[in-house]
């Protein structure tokens, strides 16, 4: 087991330390306008990446400049409608001019969505949220790379678009949604009781694995091994918020649910 633990790369140990002390701090001095600013870089830099998984090729500068406007909107009226209107601009030129392609409006869905989400999240549900999404997903992804590198097992998905790293396994992610779920029960009566976050906890930690996997899959359909280079030893921005967009999402859902 000590041999497998010595082939983890270092500057991935070292940027994931710095990566916390950012998020602790951020955590700390949080705010709307922080949370919005930091958010918002990171879209930019999320979106620029996603276009290019989907399209090969980087994005038109009206494109990112869609991308700035929608988030701006969102500072001010914190919804998804901006977005949907943006969507019915872009679909209608397509259609109009019948130029451009599906691909090209993908990115306005993901991870835009998300990224909205995220803050909504934030802001109706206090930073309480955040905190337990954090330990949710952090710890699924952990624990299933580090039980997966330890124990071995079957690949958690043998498609060629996906998952193809030796540490994915089910083994792994067996391990990893495990302790998130009893870590995350925890955390999560900060936002909810006992028996709702346990579920919550589940399913965003389910939700997590699945948005690993599915941004593998775009990135073996672009053949690219990484959304980015961002973040040394991690890869991209997508690389990094991966799992946390779809458990923003379930979890999101989840609590409007119980607020009925």
């Amino acid at each position: 087991m000590l041999n497998q633990l010595k082939t983890i790369e270092s500057k991935r140990l070292y940027t994931a330390f710095f990566m916390l002390i950012a998020v602790v701090l951020i955590i700390f001095f949080h705010n709307p306008f922080l949370l919005w600013s930091v958010l918002g870089i990171a879209y930019i830099v999320a979106f620029y990446e996603a276009y290019k998984l989907y399209n090969k090729e980087a994005p038109k500068w009206f494109f990112l400049l869609f991308c700035i406007l929608i988030w701006i909107g969102i500072f001010f009226s914190p919804s998804l409608n901006g977005l949907f209107v943006a969507l019915v601009f872009l679909a209608s030129y397509q259609a109009y001019t019948k130029k451009g392609k599906i691909e090209q409006i993908m990115p306005f869905i993901y991870p835009t969505i998300p990224f909205i989400l995220l803050y909504l999240l934030y802001l109706e549900y206090t930073i309480n949220a955040i905190i337990w999404l954090i330990f949710i997903v952090a710890l699924t992804d952990s624990f299933a790379y580090f039980g997966g590198k330890l124990l071995g097992g079957k690949l958690f998905s043998n498609s060629a678009f996906c998952i193809t790293s030796p540490n994915k396994t089910k083994e792994g992610v067996l391990i990893g949604v495990s302790c998130a779920v009893i870590v995350g029960t925890f955390v999560g009566l900060g936002v909810c009781e006992f028996f709702t976050s346990f579920v919550f906890s589940f399913c965003a930690s389910v939700a997590s694995v699945f948005g690993d996997l599915y941004e593998s899959y775009l990135k073996r359909k672009a053949e690219v091994k990484d959304s980015g280079s961002i973040f040394p030893g991690h890869g991209g921005m997508l690389d990094r918020l991966d799992g946390y967009f779809f458990g923003a999402i379930i979890l999101y859902a989840l609590l409007g649910i119980i607020q009925r």
